[in-house]
């Protein structure tokens, strides 16, 4: 019924930037909270950012003034705004939604992930 498809991912060199974006389609009546997770081989996915519908957004540590999450609720899609990137940003990112459906259930979805990786 819904889908997060995400794109922008690649191979940069360390210093660089790249920008990931994600769409959701479906049977959406609202999004509430969006945002990037990622993770890499042998470790848990852990959070990069999160943005409400409101715009208030929340960042981990190790991104903070590097990466910058922002959304478009017109086309369902959320973006980050990677600058800075470092080797350990090396990872699988995922976008993630909690979406409200047309008959008004909410669920949780993820989209494929995409690779980013950052060489020295």
């Amino acid at each position: 019924q819904v889908q997060l498809v995400e794109s922008g991912g690649g191979l940069v060199q360390t210093g660089g930037y790249l920008t990931l974006s994600c769409a959701a389609s479906g049977s959406i009546f609202s999004i509430n909270l969006m945002g990037w997770y990622r993770q890499t081989p042998g470790k848990q996915r852990e959070l990069v950012a999160t943005i409400t519908s409101g715009g208030s957004t929340d960042y981990a540590n190790s991104v903070k003034g590097r990466f910058t999450i922002s959304r478009d609720n017109a086309k369902n899609t959320v973006y980050l705004q990677m600058n800075s990137l470092k080797p350990e940003d090396t990872a699988v990112y995922y976008c993630n939604a909690n979406i409200r459906l047309r008959d008004f259930r909410t669920y949780r979805y993820w989209g494929q992930g995409t690779q980013v990786t950052v060489s020295s």
